[in-house]
C-alpha cells in the first residue's frame, strides 16, 4: 500500500456512504494548437515570437552555420566560449575564441568569467517563442546556460519546432528526470516601477539560429 492509497482510504472511511468524486482522469479533448500546420508558416511564427521577446533571431543553412556562430561570437566580443562536451564539432570550425569544454567541474564562479555559451536545444515552441533545454545531447548542464552573459542557441528546423506547449510536452520524457530550462527571450525582470532589467536570472543576450535545409554531404 502506498501513502496515496492510505490517505484515500482514510478519506473514504471518513466520508462513509458519501464516497469520493469520480477519480477517472478528465477528458483532454481540447485543441492542442492554434498554429498553422504549414512548416514554413510555423517557422515564421516562431521567428516572430522569439523576436518579440527580444531574442536576436537568425536563419541559415547547415553549411552556413559555423560561420554564423563564429560571427555572432565576434560581434559580442567573445574571448572565451563555454561548450557542452558533445556539441557537434563541425559547428565550431570557424570559432577563434578560446574554447572551454564543460567536463562537469566548471563552477558558477568560473562560468561567470566566460563571455558566451553555444548549445543546441531539445525543441522550440512556435506559439510562445520558447526554447526548451533538457540537458540532452548538445545542451550541457543547466549551469552552463544560466551563468554566461551571452547564449547562442541552435534550433534545427523543422524537426525541433513544435506548434504549442501541449505538443512540446508530449515530446519531452518526464521519466528521464533531467532538469529543464524553458527560455522565452533573454533573462529579464521588472521592479514595481516596471523598469526592465536584463541578465538577472540568466543570459542578458540571446541569439537563436534557426537552421533550415538539408545537411550538406
Amino acid at each position: 500500500m502506498t501513502s496515496r492509497d492510505l490517505i484515500l482510504g482514510r478519506i473514504r472511511a471518513a466520508l462513509g456512504s458519501a464516497g469520493l468524486p469520480d477519480e477517472r482522469p478528465p477528458a483532454r479533448d481540447y485543441l492542442t494548437s492554434h498554429a498553422p500546420d504549414d512548416p514554413a508558416a510555423l517557422l515564421d511564427l516562431l521567428h516572430h515570437n522569439l523576436a518579440d521577446y527580444r531574442a536576436r533571431v537568425h536563419r541559415c543553412t547547415p553549411a552556413e552555420l559555423p560561420a554564423r556562430i563564429a560571427g555572432l561570437l565576434v560581434d559580442h566580443g567573445t574571448r572565451t566560449v563555454a561548450l557542452p562536451p558533445d556539441l557537434p564539432a563541425d559547428w565550431l570550425t570557424a570559432v577563434t575564441a578560446e574554447r572551454l569544454v564543460d567536463d562537469g567541474t566548471l563552477t558558477a564562479a568560473r562560468l561567470d568569467a566566460v563571455d558566451s555559451v553555444v548549445t543546441g536545444c531539445a525543441l522550440a515552441i512556435a506559439e510562445t517563442g520558447t526554447i526548451v533545454l533538457d540537458t540532452g545531447p548538445g545542451q550541457g548542464r543547466r549551469l552552463l546556460t544560466l551563468v554566461p552573459d551571452h547564449h547562442v542557441c541552435v534550433v534545427r528546423a523543422p524537426e525541433q519546432v513544435v506548434a504549442s506547449v501541449p505538443l512540446g510536452l508530449a515530446r519531452l520524457d518526464p521519466a528521464s528526470l533531467r532538469p529543464q530550462t524553458w527560455i522565452s527571450g533573454p533573462s529579464a525582470t521588472s521592479d514595481i516601477e516596471l523598469d526592465r532589467v536584463e541578465g538577472v536570472h540568466g543570459p542578458r543576450a540571446l541569439d537563436v539560429l534557426l537552421v533550415t535545409g538539408a545537411t550538406p554531404a
